[in-house]
C-alpha cells in the first residue's frame, strides 16, 4: 500500500440497475426477521458484484455466520470461509497472500476482491488484536463490521461497541444500574488511526452504503467500514423498524455518516445536511425512545441525568467531526 494513495473515485450507484444484481447472500438463511446484518450483507455483495470482478467472503463466528451457514446448508453463493470470533483479521491475511501468491506464478489471471465481515463483538473486541495486526501489514480487503451494539448471537451481552444506557445481561437496567455505565468505543476512529480508508454507513441509506463498500474494495490496502446494523431482538423493536432506527441514528448524529482518510473528512450526503442545517438534527431521546432496550431510561421515572450525558457525549463527538470535515 503506497502511503500517496488517493480513494478511487465515487462510482454512481442506480438502485434499479442494483435491484438487477444477484446478492452473494441468497433467501433461506435463518436471520432473525428484520436483521440488519443480512441485508447489510446483500447491499454490500451486490456492490461488489457490479464492480465485475471477483470476489470472496471471509466470515468471523456471530449472527450473521451461524444464521447462514447451518450445516449442512449455506446461504452463500460465493467462496466463503469461516473463522473463530478472533481471527478473521489474520484468516483474510493468509487468503490474500495466497491469492497474490498464486497470481504470481500464474496459477490466477488476478486476485478476487476480498470482503471481511464480522459483528460488534468480535470486531471491537475479540477480534481487534487480530484486525489491527492484519491492516498494519498493509493487506489487501474490505472489513466490514456490522455494529448490533451487544454479543447477540451468544444471549445479548454488553460489548464495547454496546451504546452507554443500554440493557443488555450483563449491563442490567433497573434502579441501581441504569445499563451500561460506560460510552461506546470510538472504533471508527481507531481504525482511522491506522492509516486506512474508512467509512460509516448504513443500511437506511443503500447508496451511500453501496457507494462506499466499491471504493473500499478498489482502494489497494485495507479499508474498513463501520456499519449500523439494528437487531429486532436486542434492540427490542418490531421486526419492520430497523429502518426507521438507522434512520433516527443518523439524524440524531448518534452515527453519523462519514468518509475519513488521512485529513480528509468528508461528510456523506444525510449528515452533510444536518450540518448545513442545525435545526434539522433530532435530540438523542428520540432514538432512545425508539428501542426497548433504553426503555427502564424512561420507566418508570425518567432518568434525565443518564440521558443528558448520553446527548452531550454525542453531541461533542459532532462538533468534533464537523471541525475535521472538508465539505462544510
Amino acid at each position: 500500500m503506497s502511503v500517496t494513495q488517493e480513494l478511487p473515485p465515487k462510482r454512481k450507484i442506480n438502485l434499479k440497475v442494483a435491484a438487477k444484481i444477484p446478492s452473494g447472500l441468497t433467501g433461506g438463511h435463518r436471520l432473525c426477521r428484520g436483521c440488519g446484518a443480512g441485508v447489510i450483507a446483500r447491499q454490500a455483495t451486490i456492490a461488489a458484484a457490479m464492480l465485475d470482478k471477483p470476489y470472496v467472503v471471509v466470515q468471523a463466528t456471530g449472527c450473521l455466520e451461524v444464521a447462514t451457514t447451518i450445516y449442512p446448508y449455506t446461504a452463500w453463493k460465493v467462496p466463503w470461509l469461516h473463522n473463530a470470533f478472533e481471527n478473521a483479521g489474520a484468516t483474510a491475511s493468509g487468503a490474500e497472500a495466497a491469492y497474490t501468491a498464486m497470481v504470481k506464478k500464474g496459477r490466477m489471471k488476478e486476485k478476487p476482491n476480498i470482503i471481511v465481515f464480522g459483528g460488534d463483538g468480535g470486531t471491537y473486541d475479540i477480534g481487534l488484536q487480530s484486525l489491527s495486526g492484519a491492516i498494519e501489514r498493509g493487506h489487501d480487503f474490505l472489513y466490514i463490521c456490522y455494529d448490533n451494539g451487544a454479543y447477540m448471537n451468544t444471549g445479548i451481552q454488553r460489548s464495547g461497541g454496546t451504546p452507554k444506557g443500554a440493557r443488555t445481561t450483563t449491563s442490567p437496567g433497573g434502579r441501581v444500574i441504569p445499563g451500561k455505565p460506560q460510552y461506546k468505543k470510538d472504533l471508527a476512529q481507531i481504525m482511522w488511526a491506522h492509516n486506512i480508508p474508512v467509512f460509516t454507513a448504513s443500511m437506511a441509506y443503500p447508496q451511500d452504503l453501496m457507494q462506499k463498500v466499491q471504493r473500499g474494495l478498489e482502494f489497494e490496502g485495507p479499508a474498513f467500514m463501520l456499519t449500523d446494523s439494528p437487531c429486532t431482538l436486542g434492540w427490542k423493536i418490531p421486526d419492520n423498524y430497523g429502518y426507521e432506527v438507522s434512520k433516527l441514528a443518523v439524524e440524531t448524529a448518534v452515527f453519523p455518516l462519514y468518509t475519513a482518510y488521512k485529513d480528509e473528512w468528508e461528510l456523506s450526503a444525510a449528515s452533510r445536511k444536518i450540518a448545513l442545517q442545525p435545526h434539522l438534527k433530532k435530540p438523542v431521546e428520540e432514538w432512545l425512545k425508539a428501542q426497548g432496550w433504553f426503555k427502564h431510561l424512561f420507566v418508570p421515572k425518567k432518568k434525565e441525568d443518564v440521558i443528558q450525558s448520553i446527548q452531550e457525549w454525542v453531541d461533542e463527538r459532532w462538533e468534533r467531526l464537523l471541525s475535521r470535515a472538508n465539505n462544510v
